[in-house]
């Protein structure tokens, strides 16, 4: 049987997602990580994690990130305007983002990866 792959959607300065990667280490899971700052997810991708977290573009965005409070806190943003200052700024996704087997959680807390297992 194939093992699942786990994917891991990280910032490396962000304490919750070093301790994402930590906790699946300690259950002997290789994910794969991607720094999203560094490799940003497409359109099509961020389309894809919204649907397999069930969310909305605006509930996955971090509203105190000081780029959101500059460009963006001056009016209540659409979906699609969520979704375009994702893709403009990837900081201001809400990280980290743990998948494995086409569904995908919010690790905040950190033990939400769990529920993938």
């Amino acid at each position: 049987m194939a093992v699942e792959s786990v994917r891991v959607y990280h910032n490396a300065r962000c304490s919750k997602s070093r301790s994402a990667c930590a906790l699946l280490g300690a259950k002997g899971v290789t994910a794969e990580v991607v720094d999203y700052l560094q490799t940003p997810p497409t359109r099509e991708e961020l389309q894809e994690l919204l649907r397999m977290l069930g969310m909305k573009a605006g509930e996955l965005l971090r509203r105190n990130e000081p780029v959101f409070q500059e460009k963006y806190s001056d009016h209540e943003l659409s979906d699609e305007e969520a979704l375009e200052a994702m893709l403009a700024h990837p900081i201001l996704m809400e990280r980290p983002i743990v998948v494995r087997g086409g569904k995908a959680v919010v690790a905040r807390p950190v033990e939400r990866v769990l529920e993938l297992f």
